[in-house]
């Protein structure tokens, strides 16, 4: 007979084939009115995306309090550069190594697949269990519109266990809020002078990861690291463009440069850069034993960016910043407030797109952060739009489903699980204002790596989870 757990996995590996970036969630809506047609169980899209499957309470169970499960239909979308993977069409390669789940190339979309294909494991299901609610939101990774949209009543639950969490053993009942920041530079071109060469500046090979999860890790930011470089060559170069990172969410992996150096400088410069590599390696030997810089000869366009658009733009990038601003004051080790350099981007209209995010569990300070970041971009000449900011989720140590969950972990594992605020985003604090009566909880299993090429899934944690998750299904009350 199937174990729970095998079943949730086999739904997963099932969701794996999905093209589900975010924006681009259909397929994964169609999916799962389908499963819940298919297993005569009722279900409801509303005009955003957002879907609710409803399985009705077991014989003998109709009293219990109907419990509301949630997880997010869509995944951040990342690979190696040299991956030939189409995230719109290709179903996500992994393998099963040494007890985890690892898509190599790519980023898996176990954050949040997993929610979704536990949801759906307990759904079908013939465990005795109260009534269950599974809502399944879109584009939570870039901007939580799902959550946002959400209509009041949509639901009916007053108890919601978040299944986006990433650290088994550990129970989340807080998180941070955030916004998004995006830098706009106008930039004319100039010709570039005969005699000069072209050189492509390359920083690879860092870790990456989530920009809430992985903020106080001090990773190498690519962005930020190649304009430090170009900083210090002030003057020697002429910029062409400049382009690195990726999602809002995602710390900079990689990072390049096109620049026109003089001919008889072009040695020089690119033995300096290669040397930079080294600098980088050394600053970096634990956090990130990969990464490398390399320089390629590249054959140069007529124009390069203006001077004065190219100098405000790498001097923004030095000044503005990247990671953890501060710590909190009630809770230790938990990161109050930060900022993540994403990514950076030329494009032929003669834009330079730069975008940043911050998080914070203190709304003030979320928002200041974010105007320290405007300020820097504004102050160098670009433009700044910000996203609608989403709530950060405070804590409840006397919340229900709280004890529920511990007592049961206790019960099953004899040891007492972590109870903890995280400064990733959680769709939490937006139900929270939209249903101000819910009482939350976060835990999921164990992944490493999110949000970036390589993310893995422990799967003796994923066994451990479904049997937590069903614990509490079936003994709430």
């Amino acid at each position: 007979m199937q174990s729970l757990s095998d079943r949730v996995l086999e739904i997963f590996q099932e969701i794996t084939t999905i093209p589900r970036e975010s924006g681009n969630e259909e397929k994964m809506t169609r999916f799962l009115e389908k499963f819940a047609a298919d297993r005569g169980l009722a279900s409801k899209t509303d005009s955003t995306g957002n879907v609710l499957i409803t399985r009705e309470a077991s014989p003998g169970k109709e009293n219990v309090p109907t419990l509301v499960l949630q997880g997010h239909q869509d995944m951040v979308c990342e690979k190696v550069s040299t991956s030939k993977h189409d995230f719109l069409t290709d179903p996500i390669e992994y393998v099963i190594e040494d007890g985890w789940m690892i898509a190599k190339e790519t980023t898996l979309g176990a954050d949040d697949g997993i929610g979704v294909a536990a949801c759906l494991a307990l759904l079908e299901s013939d465990l005795p269990m109260g009534k269950l609610e599974c809502l399944f939101t879109i584009s939570e990774e870039t901007g939580m519109d799902g959550a946002m949209a959400l209509e009041s009543g949509f639901f009916t639950g007053k108890t919601l266990i978040n299944l986006d969490s990433e650290d088994e053993g550990q129970l989340f009942v807080g998180c941070a809020g955030g916004v998004n920041s995006t830098a706009t530079f106008t930039y004319d071109t100039e010709d570039i002078p005969e005699g000069y060469k072209g050189l492509l500046l390359r920083i690879y090979g860092a870790q990456g990861g989530h920009s809430g999860d992985d903020i106080n890790k001090d990773r190498c930011n690519t962005v930020q690291q190649l304009a430090r470089f170009l900083y210090a060559k002030d003057g020697e170069y002429k910029l062409v463009c400049f382009n690195g990172g990726g999602k809002f969410n995602a710390i900079a992996r990689e990072a390049e440069a096109l620049v026109a150096v003089p001919a008889d400088k072009a040695d020089d410069f690119a033995s300096r850069f290669s040397f930079f590599g080294y600098t980088l390696g050394s600053e970096y030997h634990k956090t990130d034993p990969g990464v490398k810089a390399e320089v390629i000869e590249k054959p140069l366009p007529e124009k390069a960016i203006d001077c004065r658009t190219a100098k405000a733009l790498v001097y923004s990038l030095v000044a503005v910043h990247h990671g953890v601003l501060t710590m909190s004051q009630d809770i230790e080790n938990l990161v109050e407030t930060s900022s993540n350099l994403a990514s950076v981007r030329t494009q032929e209209d003669g834009k330079i797109i730069v975008c940043t995010s911050q998080r914070s569990s203190v709304d003030t300070a979320k928002l200041f952060i974010a105007d320290r970041v405007a300020a820097c971009f504004r102050l160098a000449g670009a433009e700044v739009v910000q996203s609608d900011p989403y709530p950060g989720w405070a804590p409840n140590m006397n919340s229900h489903i709280l004890k529920v969950c511990y007592e049961s972990y206790v019960r099953l594992f004899k040891y007492q699980p972590e109870v903890k605020a995280i400064h990733a985003g959680l769709e939490c604090g937006l139900f929270l204002e939209k249903f101000p009566d819910l009482d939350m909880i976060s835990f999921g299993p164990t992944l490493r790596g999110v949000h970036a090429p390589g993310e893995k899934m422990e799967l003796d944690s994923l066994e451990k989870f479904v049997r937590h998750l069903s614990d509490v299904v079936t003994s709430f009350k």
